[in-house]
């Protein structure tokens, strides 16, 4: 009789750790598609706000044409903006990884830190991702109510 409970036991905790290794292994598979060169195509918001994403001082247009690099295996990356008219020319390192499937994160990484040191950061809801396409949505507090931003990204290199 405890030869069947313990089998049992066995099999019940294999089960579980096949199945959790299998939801991490998908979510990975999902992390991995986002490798490569990517380009902010679009800005989508509610254009009678001034958005100012990312603490960067600059307007949210000023991220149409961005460049974002992403390297999944160690989960660093960088972005620039392109600069031109009151836009800033500027590469921001970042660290960023993707949480659950739905969740893009990313904190900026400042010369002379570690990714640790630096505790604040940027979580964004993912929508709509493809091989070659994804948005992110961030929602912005505003006088008492949240202006929802959508960044999409177009592949440019993998």
């Amino acid at each position: 009789m405890k030869k069947i409970l313990l089998t049992g036991i066995a099999a019940a905790s294999l089960a579980v750790s096949c199945s959790t290794a299998k939801t991490a292994q998908a979510n990975r598979a999902e992390f991995l598609k986002m490798k490569g060169t990517w380009q902010i195509t679009s800005v989508d918001y509610d254009k009678s706000y001034m958005i100012r994403p990312f603490d960067e001082g600059a307007d949210a247009q000023c991220f149409v044409g961005s460049q974002w690099v992403l390297v999944p295996n160690n989960y660093t990356g960088s972005y620039t903006l392109n600069g031109g008219g009151a836009c800033p020319v500027k590469t921001q390192p970042i660290k960023f990884e993707v949480v659950s499937g739905t969740t893009f994160q990313f904190k900026k990484i400042f010369d002379g830190t570690k990714p640790k040191e630096n505790e604040t950061g940027y979580a964004l809801t993912l929508l709509n991702q493809t091989a070659d396409q994804f948005s992110v949505q961030q929602s912005v507090p505003f006088e008492g109510q949240n202006v929802n931003v959508i960044y999409n990204f177009q592949r440019t290199a993998k």
